[in-house]
């Protein structure tokens, strides 16, 4: 009787038939898509103060005005948002990772957060906003204002990955002087600044959420409709000619999908770091470089961590609690360490 014998140490096993990888992937997709429902469960029933499941359910469809059910649609709201900002920030991570060709790239290494803070700090300084909804729109406008600068910076018909790094640094860094200045000298403008600045979604209201749904939808759509002309790019140049793709529109509708992205996530939450860059990085050392993967998993995982950041910070400080962008920052940094040591920096 012949007995099949084991492969080698070492031997290096057949790669998976591509039908078989997209159902694996699918699979996967799926699966991050279940996590996410449970993730915001979790985020309306867990918070600072204990509620019961019945109160719970009895907010969620059968508000009456109690202090539960009120607690219950503060959370709704909140945990809305939370998703809303880790769709846009996954997404936006994803884009400018692509877009730079550069696996550490995320919504900061092109300016976008520091416009939209720069505006932030200028609404409160010199135009008196002193609400949310009034914040939205500066920072929108300073992020897509920055955006477009950077590009155009970059050279438009002649702008390259090392070029749009660049022109973000540099700007970034003219912003942060700017900031810095304004604070120092306006003791109003720090300390409104300071909390905004962190990154949270305490603040989350029905009203922000309509005001940034719009934007984070028509980048999102514009994000995902442009994975095969950035597949293309990854090649090369040349290649990405030679295959028909438009270079510089697909630049430009890059800037564009992650303005739209960066600006409404940061003008709603503030800026909140490592979330745009560490997704996208994970989801591409299971997934491989093909962006029509990468966009989908990153919208769907982005908010799982921003959420479970969000719900860790309700719990570690009961009866207070620790801002998300702290969270992720403590959560993120050694986690991302650990994963750039342990394995070889995905490529894209």
């Amino acid at each position: 009787m012949l007995v099949d014998s084991p492969p080698e140490a070492g031997a290096e096993t057949a790669p998976a038939p591509p039908g078989r990888r997209a159902a694996i992937r699918g699979a996967g997709l799926l699966a991050s898509a279940l996590v996410l429902l449970v993730m915001l469960v979790l985020s309306i029933a867990i918070g600072a103060k204990p509620l019961s499941l019945d109160q719970v359910w009895h907010g969620l469809f059968h508000d009456t005005g109690r202090y539960a059910d009120i607690v219950v649609g503060e959370r709704v709201s909140r945990t809305l948002l939370g998703l809303l900002a880790g769709l846009a920030l996954g997404l936006a991570g994803a884009v400018l990772q692509a877009l730079t060709r550069n696996p550490l790239a995320d919504p900061g290494i092109l300016g976008l957060n520091m416009g939209a803070s720069a505006a932030v700090v200028t609404a409160i300084s010199f135009f008196g906003v002193t609400s949310l909804s009034g914040y939205v729109w500066f920072a929108f406008l300073g992020s897509a204002a920055v955006g477009v600068l950077v590009y155009v910076l970059g050279g438009t018909r002649n702008a390259t990955p090392v070029r749009l790094a660049l022109a973000g640094t540099a700007i970034t860094a003219a912003l942060s002087g700017y900031l810095y200045a304004v604070m120092i000298t306006d003791d109003v403008a720090l300390n409104r600044m300071r909390f905004w600045q962190v990154g949270s979604l305490a603040s989350a209201k029905m009203d922000t959420i309509q005001q940034v749904l719009p934007f984070i939808a028509v980048g999102a759509v514009l994000a995902l409709g442009l994975a095969r002309p950035l597949n293309a790019m990854a090649m090369g140049d040349d290649t990405a000619r030679a295959l028909g793709a438009h270079l510089n529109r697909t630049r430009a509708l890059s800037m564009a999908a992650a303005t739209l992205l960066c600006g409404a996530a940061t003008a709603a939450c503030g800026p909140i770091v490592f979330v745009g860059l560490m997704v996208p990085h994970i989801v591409r050392s299971f997934t491989g470089p093909d962006m029509r993967w990468i966009l989908p998993y990153a919208a769907v995982l982005s908010p799982v961590l921003l959420l479970g950041a969000d719900v860790v910070g309700r719990l570690v400080a009961r009866p207070a609690e620790l801002q998300v962008g702290i969270v992720t920052a403590i959560i993120g940094a050694p986690v991302f360490i650990l994963l750039v040591r342990r394995r070889r920096l995905a490529q894209l």
